[in-house]
């Protein structure tokens, strides 16, 4: 299968620089499956495609202003890191990646936030990013989210002061984000206000949480020509129990399963995949990579906003739609001139 399947034209004033106004009013294409009818709606009507019998699982993971500036310590050279996770290869350390006037070599140390953290750069990989140890005088979340940015996709865009940084750093969250460690938002979260998960609870829909910490791969373009030669960046993962016991419990109701975004797909795909289709509780890192043809194993309907081209989501939602009823759906969404990608419109796939 060719990347270049994948490929559409979007128009680059349908790109969404800053969120709606408010949470809970964007619009929301519906494309049922079955049939291929779409219809045009607002956030709002998801309450009228669900039953109490179905089951929303929601993304919990909190981005953190991964991305900090500062100075080396023995020179005046300019560097700006992008803190990723804790490292798998030096227990202790941040894996990082970093844009410096200088070679990243051992032992360097910059002064980053203020220089209210000191990272110590201990190993750089053939795959560009670099291990640091990190001091830091208070809390290192607390400190970056004092003088950090939030690592906003390149799509959007945000000049050095940009004013809008600050709005960011509260809209380029979900209301019910709670588990720090994403480096991007599980942007199909971003559209529901607690009026609205009020709306679902009270007609009886439930609602559980998993944890996928985005990384920087999900902005990672697919470079290769065939799409089987594409590897996904690993992310980390947690299903609680309450989590897997809800997943089956909708499935043995007749209920469906709802995943809110990319991340609750892959999430929930991942578990069930590594337990004979089961959903079961653990801690783990996903590379999953899911595209046409594939069978779902957790995932019956998903809420998504629109993805770019050629992108590993996209794939992923053509995979549980088909690439002719999602290309056609997207024709709609530019025609009705609806808002793409992190900060855009979302659809609906029944």
């Amino acid at each position: 299968m060719l990347t270049s399947d994948f490929d559409y034209i979007l128009p680059e004033e349908l790109i969404a620089q800053e969120p709606p106004k408010e949470r809970g009013i964007s619009r929301m294409l519906v494309l049922h499956r079955d049939t291929g009818e779409i219809e045009h709606k607002h956030i709002a009507d998801i309450v009228d495609y669900l039953t109490p019998n179905d089951l929303m699982v929601f993304n919990d993971t909190r981005v953190f202003s991964a991305r900090a500036f500062g100075t080396w310590e023995d020179t005046p050279g300019k560097v700006e890191v992008l803190f990723i996770e804790p490292s798998v290869r030096m227990p202790g350390a941040w894996t990082v990646m970093c844009k410096s006037s200088r070679p990243m070599r051992p032992g360097a140390v910059m002064l980053l936030a203020e220089g209210e953290i000191k990272a110590t750069v201990q190993a750089k990989y053939e795959d560009g990013k670099v291990d640091v140890t990190v001091a830091s005088e208070g809390d290192f979340f607390e400190i970056l989210d004092k003088h950090g940015v939030p690592p906003v996709p390149p799509y959007i865009h945000r000049a050095n002061g940009d004013k809008r940084v600050e709005m960011d750093k509260e809209r380029y969250q979900t209301v019910y984000a709670r588990e720090v460690g994403a480096v991007a938002a599980p942007t199909a979260g971003l559209h529901f206000s607690n009026a609205l998960l009020d709306k679902l609870s009270e007609k009886g829909v439930a609602r559980e949480f998993v944890t996928l910490h985005v990384g920087p791969g999900t902005f990672r373009p697919v470079k290769v020509a065939n799409v089987e030669e594409h590897v996904m960046d690993a992310e980390r993962y947690e299903v609680p129990k309450s989590t897997a016991k809800a997943v089956a419990a909708c499935k043995a109701r007749g209920g469906r399963v709802l995943a809110v975004g990319s991340t609750s797909v892959r999430t929930l795909e991942t578990s069930a995949s590594s337990h004979n289709g089961v959903v079961t509780a653990e801690k783990a890192r996903s590379t999953a990579f899911i595209y046409p043809p594939y069978e779902f194993k957790a995932v019956d309907i998903m809420l998504t906003n629109f993805h770019l081209p050629c992108s590993t989501l996209l794939m992923m939602i053509c995979a549980l739609a088909g690439s002719d009823k999602i290309f056609k759906a997207y024709q709609a969404a530019i025609q009705e001139k609806y808002r793409f990608y992190s900060y855009g419109d979302c659809m609906l796939i029944i």
